[in-house]
């Protein structure tokens, strides 16, 4: 009842998932002992990395992470393992029926450049096995680093450049590319703020350049939760400033799902993340446009078996309402007339 279907704009890179759920890059994804945990939940067919960098990072200092009932802040500083683990890990992990995503934060456009560059390389050499890569434009958590993806002049010269490697690659070599490429997207709040990101794409897909799918959304950047009986913030870095996510950010998640699901649903599909903690709010982020669900605050409280429960929550609404299968609900949200 759960299995979807993605696919990409050329209809080469189409694939069958045996469920539409995924980790959120940054929640148990980091060590090798946390991807092992989502490879053997049968609930997440997908699985994406931590954001990554060309080399290991520590990350911003503890206590970085705190949650509620309602929410989550964070302000990790993309700490990871380095691309070249992670590539290895998936080269020698189990097999899964899902995509694996290997996701990109570099602090430079030169750092993403080379580690794009070598990923596309490798994967025509057949030395990765992996199915897709996502380039992070939405980290709010790096000190001294904006969000590129609200820099809209930086954001198209930098797609350009990133794009343009794959664009060169399959014209040296005369075959297509069969990764997947995505752009994790941060939260947008005005109508012209969408259609500035949706007519960027455009630009790109219509010069021949790929985009095949959007996370939407990255946590809601510079939220401050403080402690009553402490009067303190709840996390160290930024003086307490950091991005927040859980159920509080769920109507902002969907109306990113929504708005991208309009502008741009024929060319790429969409990864909704954002405040999914139980079976209806999947269901609302499928009605709005979603093709895969991405989880990350529910995760990080409940572990990989969440992913069981909140599928089985999602099946029971399916049955009660008559839908046999996720595609028959995707983008299929009504409006009062």
């Amino acid at each position: 009842m759960l299995k979807t279907q993605i696919r990409s704009l050329d209809k080469k890179l189409n694939k069958t998932l045996d469920n539409p759920f995924i980790n959120a890059s940054g929640c148990y994804c980091r060590t090798k002992e946390d991807l092992d945990q989502l490879i053997t939940s049968s609930y997440c067919s997908s699985i994406i990395s931590k954001t990554c960098t060309p080399l290991s990072r520590d990350g911003n200092p503890e206590p970085r992470y705190h949650q509620s009932d309602t929410l989550s802040i964070n302000s990790m500083g993309l700490p990871n393992l380095g691309l070249g683990s992670y590539l290895e890990y998936f080269n020698t992990c189990e097999s899964t029926q899902g995509i694996k995503i290997i996701s990109l934060g570099g602090l430079t456009l030169e750092d993403n450049m080379a580690m794009f560059e070598s990923i596309v390389s490798k994967h025509y050499m057949n030395l990765v096995n992996i199915d897709a890569v996502e380039i992070n434009l939405s980290c709010p958590n790096l000190v001294g680093h904006g969000q590129l993806g609200y820099n809209f002049n930086n954001m198209n010269v930098y797609l350009l450049k990133i794009l343009n490697i794959v664009s060169r690659k399959e014209i040296e070599l005369k075959r297509r590319c069969g990764l997947l490429i995505g752009l994790k997207l941060p939260p947008y709040f005005d109508m012209n703020q969408f259609e500035k990101v949706a007519n960027i794409i455009k630009d790109q897909l219509r010069y021949g350049r790929r985009i095949d799918f959007l996370t939407c959304i990255n946590s809601i950047g510079n939220g401050l939760v403080i402690d009553t009986d402490s009067e303190k913030v709840v996390i160290k870095p930024k003086g307490g400033f950091g991005g927040i996510g859980g159920s509080v950010v769920k109507p902002t998640a969907l109306a990113n799902v929504r708005k991208f699901h309009e502008l741009l649903g024929d060319k790429l599909f969409i990864i909704g993340c954002g405040g999914i903690t139980n079976g209806e709010d999947a269901f609302h982020h499928l009605l709005a446009g979603a093709n895969m669900l991405s989880i990350g605050t529910q995760l990080m409280k409940e572990g990989p078996e969440v992913f069981k429960r909140i599928g089985l929550e999602l099946e029971d609404i399916m049955k009660k309402k008559g839908y046999k299968n996720v595609d028959d609900i995707i983008g299929k949200l009504k409006t009062i007339q």
